[in-house]
């Protein structure tokens, strides 16, 4: 009954959509951060405001966005925002998320405080 249901449950679900987060949870040296699905560091922007970037050019190369397509959907603390340059981009809790092209290796926090204005996401209620 169980797998009847959660396959009743996705055929309603448009096809190709992804309803998962666009993030995971990991420890790091900084203790529980939001991830990619690689485990690559997520970043927030203190200059960006809510649903909107103030990265791109030469920031957002150094910076790049978490991307989103358009069958994404957004739920619960996520939300996808459009960019000034046409591309998608998803938030958490209304901040948009980046990844660090200085970082290397999963749960590498080394951008947490550069310019003391990016700081590593942390998961709903751990901020």
């Amino acid at each position: 009954m169980r797998n009847l249901i959660i396959g009743a449950t996705l055929a309603l679900v448009a096809p190709g959509a992804v309803l998962a987060q666009p993030t995971t949870v990991a420890d790091s040296a900084k203790g529980k951060i939001l991830t990619t699905a690689q485990g690559m560091a997520l970043y927030t922007f203190s200059k960006d405001s809510t649903d909107h970037s103030a990265c791109d050019g030469g920031c957002a190369s150094l910076w790049p966005p978490l991307k989103a397509t358009p069958t994404d959907q957004a739920s619960g603390t996520f939300s996808i925002f459009k960019r000034a340059d046409g591309t998608l981009q998803w938030a958490h809790q209304g901040s948009p998320l980046y990844t660090f092209s200085k970082d290397t290796k999963p749960n590498q926090v080394t951008g947490d405080g550069f310019n003391n204005v990016w700081h590593v996401a942390r998961p709903a209620g751990d901020n």
